[in-house]
Order: C-alpha cells, then sequence, then structure tokens
C-alpha cells in the first residue's frame, strides 16, 4: 500500500480540520460556459502537508482557494508533480458513487513514488475524496439530476523552498473536483451524433514515452510535452494523436486515453478485442481500461443481443495492422478508454498521408463501444449493485 516510513505519520483520512466556506459559488448548468471551462471548481477542496520529519499531516477541507508556493519549489523546477482523475455519480437511486477509487489510489501512489514524492496507504486516498464530496455533493450532484457527475483531481507536488536538484523535503497532496461536460455528447462539426473521433497518428520524431521511462506513471510530465503535437492535430480538424513507437510505428494510446480495436484475426478469423499491453510500461495502466477489459472478459464470452462472442488480447500491434485490417474489411470497431472521454468510438485515423476508417463495412460503430459503456454506467450511476462502486455517506 506505498512505501511509508515507521518513523513518521501516514497518511489518515478518517480525521480532519473543516472549514467551511462563507461565500458558496453558483453551481453552473449543464453545457454552460461555466462547464465548459474546465476551470470552475467547487466551494472546497482538501489539502495534506507533508514533510520530511514529520510525515502526512492532519488533511483539512476549506474553501477552494488559490495555493501559496515559493519561486523555489521543486515542481517549479523538477518537475515532481504527479496527479489522478476520477469522477463522482449521482445515482438513479440518489446515492453518490466513486468508481474503484482504491484503483486510482494506488495509482496515484506509484506515480508519486515514481518521481520522488512520498508514498503513502493507497485505500486512504478514496477516504479524503468521500469527505469532500459529504460537503460538496449535495449542492453540486443534486439528487434531481440523477446521472451526472464530477471531475475530481488529486494532485501531489514537491512545494518545498528548496532550489537544489533533490529529492523534496516537502509535499502537498490536494485535492479539486470540477464541473465537467461528457465528451461522449458533444456534437462535433454540426453533427447530431458523431461517428467517433478523429485520430492523428504521431510521427517518427515525436515519441509520448519508452522502455525503461514513466509513461506507466500520471506524471505532469508525459502531458506538458505532448500538447504541441496534440495541438498540430486539432488545428487539423483532429481530436486527440495517436501515439506510436518505434520503427515498426507501434499502438500505445490515443491522446491520455486507452486505444482498442475490435477486428477479426487474419489468421483465425476468429473476433478479438486487442489493446496494447503494460508489460513495457509504455502506457498508462488506466482504470477505465482494467474495467472494460474485465467486463469484456466476462461477458463477450457469449452473444449479448445482436454482438458476437470476442477473445480479449492484449498485444503489441502497428499502425499498419490496423491500415491492413482496414483494407481487407476486417475491422468491427474502434474506440479510446479513460475518465476525461469515457467510452468513445474512433472512426479515422490519419496516418501520414493515409486515412484509414476504423467503422465497420456498415459506416458505423458496431456497438461493442456503446454495450461496454452502458454497462460501466450502470455500475457507477447504481443501476447494477456491483463491488466497483463505492458509496458516498452524505449529510442530510
Amino acid at each position: 500500500m506505498g512505501s511509508i516510513s515507521p518513523h513518521v505519520a501516514e497518511l489518515d483520512g478518517s480525521h480532519f480540520k473543516i472549514t467551511r466556506s462563507t461565500n458558496l459559488r453558483d453551481v453552473p448548468l449543464p453545457g454552460s460556459p461555466e462547464e465548459q471551462s474546465h476551470s470552475y471548481c467547487t466551494d472546497h477542496m482538501v489539502t495534506v502537508r507533508w514533510t520530511v520529519d514529520n510525515g502526512w499531516e492532519t488533511p483539512e477541507v476549506k474553501p477552494f482557494g488559490n495555493l501559496s508556493i515559493p519561486p523555489t519549489a521543486s515542481v517549479l523546477h523538477y518537475a515532481t508533480e504527479c496527479f489522478e482523475g476520477m469522477k463522482v455519480y449521482r445515482g438513479y437511486d440518489g446515492k453518490l458513487r466513486l468508481f474503484r477509487p482504491d484503483c486510482n489510489g494506488e495509482r496515484l501512489n506509484t506515480s508519486a513514488q515514481r518521481c520522488s514524492l512520498p508514498g503513502f496507504k493507497y485505500d486512504e486516498l478514496k477516504k479524503l475524496v468521500a469527505k469532500l464530496m459529504e460537503i460538496d455533493g449535495p449542492r453540486w450532484l443534486p439528487k434531481n439530476r440523477p446521472g451526472s457527475f464530477l471531475y475530481i483531481r488529486p494532485t501531489v507536488i514537491g512545494n518545498g523552498p528548496h532550489l537544489g536538484v533533490s529529492v523534496p523535503k516537502e509535499a502537498l497532496l490536494f485535492i479539486i473536483t470540477v464541473p465537467w461536460p461528457d465528451f461522449t455528447k458533444i456534437k462535433q462539426d454540426g453533427d447530431e451524433a458523431p461517428k467517433g473521433l478523429k485520430l492523428f497518428a504521431s510521427s517518427p520524431d515525436s515519441i509520448r514515452a519508452w522502455p525503461g521511462g514513466f509513461g506507466y506513471a500520471k506524471l505532469g510530465a508525459n502531458y506538458g510535452p505532448s500538447l504541441q503535437s496534440h495541438g498540430k492535430a486539432q488545428a487539423q480538424g483532429y481530436d486527440q494523436i495517436l501515439w506510436l513507437f518505434g520503427e515498426n510505428r507501434q499502438v500505445t494510446e490515443a491522446g491520455a486515453s486507452n486505444f482498442f480495436i475490435i477486428w477479426k484475426n487474419a489468421d483465425t478469423g476468429k473476433l478479438e478485442l486487442v489493446t496494447p499491453p503494460l508489460e513495457s510500461q509504455l502506457i498508462l495502466p488506466g482504470v477505465t481500461r482494467r474495467s472494460v477489459l474485465e467486463l469484456a472478459r466476462e461477458r463477450f464470452s457469449k452473444v449479448v443481443g445482436t454482438l458476437e462472442p470476442l477473445e480479449v488480447v492484449e498485444r503489441n500491434f502497428t499502425i499498419d495492422d490496423i491500415e491492413n485490417a482496414s483494407k481487407e474489411g476486417r475491422i468491427v470497431e474502434a474506440f479510446v478508454s479513460g475518465t476525461a472521454y469515457f467510452i468513445t468510438p474512433v472512426a479515422l485515423i490519419k496516418s501520414n498521408d493515409t486515412k484509414i476508417s476504423t467503422l465497420s463495412a456498415s459506416g458505423e460503430p458496431a456497438g461493442y463501444a456503446a454495450q461496454i459503456k452502458s454497462w460501466l454506467e450502470a455500475i457507477m450511476f447504481g443501476k447494477e449493485a456491483h463491488d466497483w462502486a463505492y458509496v458516498v455517506e452524505e449529510n442530510e
């Protein structure tokens, strides 16, 4: 559960200092400019200070506000920063739920230690998030808006005043919550129901991650260098970068999401759901990715409605494999998974001067992504009882 020294205080989410805001913010309406801004936060935030001598201090819930850090802080000079993306969901039964929060806690702990920040017991993170939602959830996700959600951003930074190149002696864990648009429902190019994302394959001189690096950790250092390529892709009318690696142009991630493709195997003719493996540590072990794989293995072992059974495969494949499958009519569907984009079909990939369709022969997504999304939403919003859902207790 994390690397903890026995001589200093561990992170403890059972005790809090709470200061409630006396200036509550207006809750934005769905689709409003405030929601679209990705920056209009809820009334409160969580902060927990850590020092090398004393460990983790008592967590605080306090009014949302700016942080104060010295210009010499390690995070500003050496990128000692990591974060998580989570959501809290207002269920159709009126309850608030987190989705597999221990998976996020485990990954944040791994990321923190990878960038020389303090570790912690990962199951404490859900307690910090739950306390924040206990306070802000009733106003920002009212019971008369079932099926809605908020985005949660836990972050750890090195914030001490030490300019030297060394392991940070002070750190701060903070958690903020933001109203977030549903990217799966946003119109594109005037279409009422867009068929899917358009991806732009990365060039050989632009690499997101490499073996032995830190592509598996959710660090800010992974994202800043990738934004230039992302901006160029958007300027040409594409939604995300499809990150490729190596001389054979191996498929890794799509933007900040995991990538899946469903096709008929060229050798066996069997229907497969294929995604890159984690062993090389090139890609992020997404919580949604993990959930997709587990549900698909369990439920697509047999016919589901009009959808045929499929085999779930984690292995390397290349952009040439996708192009060949498209030419041979073997592609059934492609989609991305992640907290921000959730489950979103992919319609097209541009690789050099070639445009590759990743839709089925009918020109539409086949429905596997939609089915997986439906299964996940049933768990997240309380339509299906499942141990992946963590109920947040609220003050009535």
